[in-house]
């Protein structure tokens, strides 16, 4: 495992090694505090982000390493015109492992090709974004306890939602998963994701326009934002945007045991008020997330503790 591109690089087998060693991080992190001493994290960031930079960054200082980078393009060399090749090839003389987000798909692949040192894909436009699941499958392991026979809801706009892409992807690779796919007519799944990672694989799915026709089946709802960023007519996003809202009425009629997931940020597609409900793990999906970054840089790097 050179790089991390989309989470299909990495097997099975390898994610729930993964898994192992965040919980073991979790468990021990004293005893990670410094495996990472003198490395160091260039975050890469063209396109804004909050939670996954900031994630990366954290990670790396709690195993011991240093952080250099940018968040934003405007304050790299690509404001001048500098291409992505470039500009990995220079970083990857100041740093040992690189993560990078960009708002064209496919940009990490470029990167990978030029660069010295491993690369993680922080996030590619409306590709892919695999660190943002394996965030999501740790979720999934502790709170459930289970990586198969689950029932899977993905709520929102399942159209650009790089995060839901990579997950139906990941979690279609376990045993007896049924998924739910609730959207509205414009943003439902696009068809490569349904047909090779659900389709193909004759895995049972269910295609809704309401969200109270299924809540009280799943085992996990996924919600997701309605994206600005990725909308060309500001009209569509505007009629949207507010087509699928969780609030603590709908959240009766969910099973006791159901999570609630969201990569965040949040906009109004959870109400507030759910938030003190027992089963929404979304926040605790951002910490899940800083341990299973720690231990892909841990991999990546071959650092053995």
């Amino acid at each position: 495992m050179a790089n991390l591109i989309n989470i299909l690089d990495l097997s099975v087998e390898e994610i729930d090694r993964l898994m192992d060693l965040a919980d073991d991080i979790m468990a021990d992190p004293e005893k990670y505090n410094e495996s990472c001493k003198h490395k160091i994290l260039a975050t890469l960031f063209f396109e804004p982000s909050t939670r996954t930079r900031l994630s990366f960054e954290s990670a790396m200082l709690s195993l011991g390493g240093e952080v250099l980078g940018f968040s934003e393009a405007a304050s790299s060399s690509s404001a001048k015109g500098e291409s992505v090749a470039d500009t990995i090839t220079v970083v990857s003389g100041y740093s040992d492992i690189i993560a990078m987000r960009h708002p064209k798909e496919g940009a990490p692949v470029i990167g990978a090709e030029h660069a010295l040192v491993p690369i993680i894909n922080a996030g590619d436009g409306g590709h892919y974004h695999p660190t943002q699941t394996l965030a999501d499958l740790l979720t999934i392991r502790h709170e459930l306890g289970r990586m198969s026979g689950l029932k899977i809801g993905v709520c929102g706009d399942l159209k650009f939602g790089r995060t839901v892409h990579s997950l139906i992807e990941a979690m279609s690779r376990y045993d007896d998963n049924e998924f739910y796919l609730i959207s509205p007519e414009e943003l439902k799944l696009p068809g490569f994701v349904k047909n090779e990672y659900i389709i193909d694989k004759n895995i049972p799915y269910k295609e809704t326009g309401s969200l109270e026709d299924c809540i009280g089946e799943l085992d996990i709802l996924y919600m997701t934002r309605v994206q600005r960023e990725r909308f060309f007519n500001e009209e569509d996003y505007l009629r949207l945007r507010d087509c699928f809202i969780l609030t603590e009425e709908k959240m009766k009629d969910a099973r006791e045991d159901m999570i609630v997931m969201h990569p965040l940020p949040r906009v109004n597609e959870i109400q507030t008020a759910v938030d003190k409900d027992k089963r929404a793990c979304y926040f605790k999906q951002t910490v899940y997330g800083k341990y299973m970054r720690m231990a892909l840089i841990l991999k990546l790097l071959e650092v053995e503790v």
